[in-house]
């Protein structure tokens, strides 16, 4: 059925087909017209930071931004699901037009830049899912908060979605606010990671439950900058790490509509370097923290790829766009 609402889908404006689909989808989540979207997806459990997967295959942070949609996602098939990215307060994001499908390159260009309705609103939703699976919450800062301030509206994030997590992301990778990827390099991050430990210590007592943080990085990063990247998370102690975000490349999609668009690239086009930055962290982690591999995961044959080379878990976006939830079920049962 996916592929007829697709042929739907993508006569229309990109973000109103995102917008359009979250609220049919918060609509029919829980009715008896979930049928419609529900799916079996055989069991092939995996055990991370001490939590339990139903199967490795999970769903990227940026389609459920606002957490609404928990139990229709859950309903697909997914071993776990990430929401967010959330912030301190409500924002309206990037001017619009701010999302461009590259179809021939199976991609997507966006800058949509944060856009949701706070953390408070994020909560709410999770607090009213039934979804009793693995759900992590993206955090990140306020456009308006300056670098120097960022690690405070991270820390604020944390503590507020900490309870309502299995897991929690720090997002400093999104190429779509300004300044955000120079939190990647050097002392800004071990500063920011050193707080977030610290707060994060002080949580595992206050609720009796330790909640792993994970860090999502860029893959526009040479093997220079990676190491220095993958040294901080292991000084700082981090839980893991998620690679990788969207790409400011446009090597592979500059001559198609819509390719010179600013924003972050993600689908086939990140592929490459996306499973590069995965080999790279496997080698300088040397087994201290697990890897979730994501970027241009649309079959089979790319997660396969991303697992071999380093890829502990998985995440899916612009190929779930693509494919619709089939994808899951492919991916979960080709996994060799």
């Amino acid at each position: 059925m996916y592929p007829l609402l697709r042929s739907f889908l993508f006569t229309q404006d990109a973000e109103w087909s995102h917008d359009f689909t979250i609220k049919s989808l918060k609509k029919l989540q829980g009715g008896p017209l979930e049928c419609l979207f529900r799916q079996h997806v055989p069991a092939k459990p995996v055990n991370l930071f001490g939590i339990d997967f139903k199967n490795p295959v999970g769903l990227a942070a940026g389609l459920d931004k606002n957490g609404e949609c928990i139990d229709a996602f859950a309903a697909m098939g997914f071993g776990f699901i990430e929401v967010g990215t959330v912030t301190p307060r409500p924002q309206p994001g990037n001017d619009k037009p701010r999302i461009f499908r590259l179809p021939e390159a199976h991609a997507i260009i966006n800058r949509m830049g944060f856009n949701n309705k706070g953390v408070d609103y994020l909560v709410e939703q999770v607090k009213k899912s039934r979804y009793d699976g693995v759900l992590g919450i993206n955090i990140g800062k306020n456009k308006d908060t300056p670098n120097e301030d960022g690690k405070n509206d991270y820390l604020t994030c944390l503590e507020k979605v900490y309870p309502h997590a299995s897991y929690i992301t720090v997002n400093i990778s999104s190429p779509n606010t300004p300044g955000l990827r120079n939190l990647q390099y050097g002392e800004a991050l071990d500063e920011l990671l050193g707080a977030i430990k610290e707060k994060q210590a002080l949580l595992n007592q206050q609720h009796g439950a330790y909640k792993p943080v994970l860090v999502k990085i860029a893959p526009d990063m040479d093997d220079n900058e990676v190491a220095q990247v993958a040294n901080s998370l292991i000084q700082n102690e981090i839980d893991g790490v998620i690679a990788t975000n969207t790409t400011l490349a446009r090597d592979k999609v500059k001559h198609l509509q819509h390719g010179d668009e600013m924003g972050g690239l993600s689908g086939m086009p990140v592929r490459t370097q996306s499973t590069h930055v995965v080999s790279e962290l496997k080698k300088l982690l040397d087994g201290k923290m697990p890897i979730v591999g994501v970027g241009g995961i649309n079959s089979s044959e790319s997660a396969n790829e991303k697992i071999k080379s380093g890829a502990d878990l998985l995440q899916v976006y612009t190929g779930f766009i693509y494919r619709g939830p089939n994808l899951i079920k492919e991916i979960v049962q080709g996994l060799e």
